[in-house]
């Protein structure tokens, strides 16, 4: 049986919103809302938490987190892999901070790329629904071949539906990435090419690569906090999530 794991990269720095782990949510960090989310999966063996800031270290042992250190990384891929190197597993699962909404289910569709022997790396989209999302460009888009592989992703709205054609169904990439443990070792060897550079999406380093990531189609959305009013945002979703428990 394959050992997965968990690992959810944190930084303190960021640019439009410092400290945003740490931000509170309810009456609880964010980083602590996500671990919990994360660990409701039976499927992963360990959950941790990768950040090179002590602040957040403290936050996640204080409320019984597991955390690794790591030095300054270019990327969250990097810093995922600087965690997971000296874990003994067979799949890590990459898990953004940042999305308190992102639920056990979404991971376990993930799951099911690897059921597939000859996957290496693996993601998520879902129907796009709203249609202000096809012009939003934090809405990456992606799109697939007959097998599932990522063609291309792209903040612009992809395909381009020139001729028209009715009843176009649209996908938005869900940033949540599983990788056999020796290719995420691969993946951060190679330096950022032409099209990650431009897109600023590092998942484009891998096709430019040569590589495939299987995508697997989910219902779920996510939302991620880019700047301190996203937490309302978050906050009204979880009490909509709560009345509907009830």
């Amino acid at each position: 049986m394959k050992k997965i794991i968990g690992v959810i990269p944190a930084r303190y720095a960021s640019t439009r919103f410092p400290g945003k782990p740490l931000a509170m949510i309810k009456g609880k960090s964010m980083i602590q809302r996500v671990y919990e989310n994360v660990k409701e999966v039976e499927e992963l063996a360990d959950v941790y938490v990768a950040t090179d800031d002590m602040r957040i270290y403290d936050a996640v042992t204080a409320f019984g987190g597991k955390c690794i250190m790591t030095s300054d990384c270019n990327c969250g891929t990097e810093r995922v892999w600087l965690a997971a190197q000296g874990i003994d597993c067979d799949i890590v699962i990459n898990i953004q901070g940042d999305e308190p909404l992102l639920g056990a289910a979404m991971i376990r569709d993930l799951l099911t790329a690897f059921e597939d022997e000859t996957v290496e790396m693996a993601t998520l989209k879902k129907p796009i629904n709203a249609e202000q999302e096809l012009g939003d460009p934090n809405a990456v888009k992606v799109v697939t071949d007959e097998n599932d592989d990522a063609i291309y992703f792209s903040r612009h709205c992809i395909p381009y539906n020139r001729n028209k054609i009715p009843d176009v169904t649209w996908y938005k990439h869900i940033g949540l990435y599983g990788y056999k443990k020796e290719f995420l070792q691969l993946f951060t060897t190679w330096p950022v090419g032409f099209l990650e550079s431009c897109e600023s999406l590092e998942q484009l380093r891998v096709l430019e690569h040569g590589h495939k990531i299987r995508v697997v189609k989910t219902i779920y959305d996510s939302v991620g906090v880019d700047i301190p009013e996203h937490i309302h945002i978050i906050e009204r979703a979880l009490e909509e999530k709560e009345k509907k428990d009830e």
